[in-house]
């Protein structure tokens, strides 16, 4: 993986703790060379922790789990995933988390068949 500033590729480290730093980004993990800790102020360009604001973050699994306080959550990208697919099932807000949940399971098995070129089966049947 490049760091996210200049695109300098990391090499294997020497013995020891590497000068690279890492961090969540946009959502995202990133590297930060050594170069580019020097010369910019890269911390201001992170995602913070929502509980403590660190800036310590990983990534992993669709979660973010802050290396400070121990914080673990899902990603924005998956938080608003979730809430998009909620609205889009249950536009009133009637049906709630369980109406949610069967429209997004049904949207992922209906990707997984276009993706492993399967015949989709119809709705409701298991």
């Amino acid at each position: 993986m490049p760091c996210y500033r200049c695109g300098t590729r990391q090499v294997d480290p020497d013995r020891g703790e590497s000068p690279w730093k890492r961090g969540v980004r946009e959502d995202r993990q990133v590297l930060i060379c050594p170069g580019c800790q020097s010369a910019f102020d890269w911390t201001a360009d992170l995602d913070r922790c929502p509980v403590c604001s660190s800036i310590h973050l990983v990534r992993r699994l669709g979660e973010v789990e802050c290396r400070d306080c121990g914080s673990v959550g899902p990603s924005a990208a998956a938080a608003l995933t979730a809430v998009v697919a909620g609205l889009a099932s249950d536009p009133a807000g009637q049906g709630g988390r369980e109406n949610a949940a069967v429209g997004l399971a049904e949207e992922v098995e209906s990707a997984l068949a276009r993706v492993l070129g399967r015949a989709g089966r119809p709705a409701g049947v298991s």
